[in-house]
């Protein structure tokens, strides 16, 4: 009976370590290629840049990620994304909404 105690605490203690070495594992993993996947901006903005708005135009909300800038706008009644480069502030795209 102590040799059936013994096999199965065994197995047990061995699946315990195998789970904790492949968490501690993940995380290392994470760490350590973390800095990696971080795309550095180009050119980095400064006080003079300013981003090209349509005349009339009302801001109202902004995002920024992924190297872009997202700016909800309404022009006229009419609700439209506009987004930019981060770095260089040129236009990327403009996506109404509603008319």
């Amino acid at each position: 009976m102590f040799a059936r105690l013994r096999r199965l605490m065994l197995i047990a203690g061995a699946t315990t370590f195998i789970a904790l070495a492949g968490v501690i594992g993940a995380i290392g993993y994470r760490v350590f290629t973390a800095g990696e996947r971080a795309a550095p901006v180009t050119a980095p903005v400064t006080a003079e840049a300013v981003a090209p708005l349509p005349a009339g135009a009302r801001v109202l909300s902004s995002a920024v990620g992924d190297g872009r800038v997202v700016l909800t706008v309404e022009i006229g009644g009419v609700i439209e994304l506009l987004s930019y480069d981060l770095g260089t502030l040129k236009p990327v795209g403009r996506q109404r909404l509603g008319e």
